[in-house]
């Protein structure tokens, strides 16, 4: 029976990943430090200032398309009945063309703006780009999108719909938009029909945010998206201010993770272009991460950990708090507060005392910044019933999702009928008991110092996305922005540049019903219109990997994470 013990406990610690050397640890060879590099020659500064020219004109060539098929109110659309603006909206096969086209000239041009950050796939930069160059860059990309329709997504008009009926003193998470305004208001009308009769899935701080958004400009549906637009924006702000810190204890180059993190066409297009609140919920975690993380390990270069006095627990406390706000807007975000304190428990000592104290005070912080948030806010705590509301939603992009459609699908065809409801109902809790062991591993990898807590929250945010129910395009961004900061390898660095160019070329805009023929035709445009550009800027684009722009990569050091 001892032996026994014995086996079961030596498998529980293998499982865990307690006995694994760190040399051995497969999830640290994502990660390789990034060393300082000179800055651009003449000639690929002339190279970028034509990047950057590019990624500018494909943002206004989408700016100027979603006035045609964004997802233009059904209600008070600006350009209705306008001669010249409106043209767009009655030429869908052109305006989804322009579309198109503008897109995969902003994700080629990011592309090649990769070239100047992180190198080829598989190499590391002999030059790279200041981070005022990139500033400059993003900013001049950011801007046409600022000022566009949405795009690729009708999320805001639900926004906007449930913050008016929170503002109007209704349970937003007991009525949807139908029973909480009515079938004939404005803001109803353009929420899509799959969410008209749903409750709010958000959490109480984005409500409450929405509530005093609503109060301030009524049913009036352009000003309330352009609000939102700048709170979408404030978010992406916020991690354009904590990527770059947190990229600098991993080792990473702060500009590498910002072009994978921020100028991702995935973040350009959902984030600021869709006007998600994903942005927000983002920004606040990263943030949060770094104001612990520098109360735990220090400023990178101080020379060690400081002392937990007044400023530490400050920052520490403070990190909480934000990390925990940033949950009360999705609640997916509050997994960092569990990898923040496993580095908090690293630094008290060995042992389970350690971690049961850090799990207790973080866990406290939590509890009472989610019950100020639902009671101050008059909410309440009926989001926690609302949570699963897009379970409704079946999405190709999750893992096992699609694979209880294919199965189902293949019983149909088999004559066994269709059982695609059921496969779900095996599949998907087997993927949460999967996503929710990746998570305890990291967590544990973090606790014994393999993995520094910004990779380790990356790669479990990674596996909890793709085992989700249900996964949107943006929600990538959830795993590819903290990553950014921490995985430098082409093993990582290859499918998430891969996957971001892919998902973010295929969506179709959501402003207008296509015909298969008008998105053939606009495909095919596309293609056509690409392959001459590329033709022409064959030899003043870094299309190659040009000497001077990247180098073969230098074998990967040993991982030596601060956590």
């Amino acid at each position: 029976m001892a032996s026994r013990g014995q086996r079961a406990l030596k498998l529980v610690r293998r499982a865990l990943g307690l006995d694994v050397p760190p040399s051995d640890h497969t999830i640290a060879i994502l990660h390789s430090d990034e060393s300082e590099v000179p800055g651009l020659d003449r000639r690929e500064r002339a190279q970028l200032d034509r990047i950057r020219l590019m990624g500018a004109t494909g943002t206004v060539l989408m700016a100027i398309s979603a006035l045609g098929i964004g997802a233009q109110p059904v209600h008070q659309n600006p350009t209705s009945g306008m001669r010249v603006l409106g043209i767009f909206a009655r030429a869908h096969t052109g305006s989804l063309a322009m579309c198109m086209v503008g897109t995969v000239t902003v994700v080629l041009a990011w592309l090649l703006l990769g070239r100047f950050a992180v190198g080829g796939i598989g190499g590391s930069p002999r030059h790279r780009l200041t981070r005022r160059q990139f500033d400059r860059t993003l900013l001049l990309w950011i801007i046409p999108l600022c000022v566009a329709p949405p795009m690729f997504s009708n999320d805001v008009y639900s926004y906007l719909a449930q913050s008016e009926i929170a503002a109007r003193g209704i349970d937003p998470y007991q009525e949807g938009p139908v029973a909480g305004l009515g079938i004939d208001n404005v803001l109803t009308n353009n929420v899509p029909n799959i969410w008209r009769e749903t409750p709010a899935p958000y959490g109480p701080l984005f409500l409450w945010i929405g509530h005093g958004i609503a109060g301030l400009t009524g049913e009036n549906i352009l000003a309330g998206v352009w609000v939102h637009r700048l709170l979408a924006l404030a978010g992406v702000a916020l991690i354009v201010w904590a990527l770059p810190r947190l990229s600098v204890r991993c080792g990473v180059a702060p500009v590498s993770a910002l072009w994978l993190g921020v100028a991702n066409p995935l973040v350009l297009f959902h984030l600021i272009g869709g006007v998600h609140n994903d942005a927000l919920m983002l920004g606040l975690m990263l943030a949060g991460l770094e104001f612990m993380l520098r109360a735990i390990h220090g400023v990178p270069g101080d020379g060690g950990p400081p002392p937990l006095d007044g400023r530490g627990w400050t920052l520490l406390v403070g990190g909480a708090v934000v990390i925990s706000l940033s949950s009360s807007v999705k609640v997916t975000s509050i997994i960092a507060l569990g990898f923040a304190g496993m580095a908090l428990a690293r630094r008290w000592g060995p042992g389970l005392r350690p971690i049961l104290a850090a799990a207790g005070l973080l866990g406290l912080l939590a509890v009472v910044v989610t019950v100020v948030i639902s009671t101050a806010s008059g909410l309440g705590f009926g989001w926690l019933y609302t949570l699963n509301t897009a379970n409704a939603v079946r999405s190709w992009m999750s893992l096992p999702t699609a694979l209880g459609i294919v199965t189902g699908f293949g019983g149909v065809l088999l004559g066994l009928g269709d059982h695609t409801t059921a496969l779900l109902s095996i599949t998907r809790p087997i993927a949460a008991v999967v996503a929710g062991f990746i998570t305890v591993r990291m967590l544990v990898a973090t606790w014994t110092g393999r993995l520094h807590p910004v990779g380790a929250l990356g790669v479990s945010l990674g596996a909890i996305v793709l085992l989700f129910p249900v996964v949107q395009p943006w929600y990538l961004l959830w795993a590819i922005v903290p990553m950014a900061a921490w995985a430098t390898r082409p093993v990582f660095r290859g499918p998430a540049i891969g996957i971001s160019a892919v998902v973010s070329v295929i969506l179709m805009p959501r402003g207008a019903d296509l015909e298969v023929f008008q998105i053939v035709g606009s495909a095919v445009a596309t293609v056509i219109v690409s392959l001459l550009f590329i033709v022409v800027t064959r030899n003043s684009l870094p299309w190659r990997a040009q000497q001077g722009v990247s180098a073969p990569s230098q074998p990967a050091g040993a991982y030596g994470g601060t956590s």
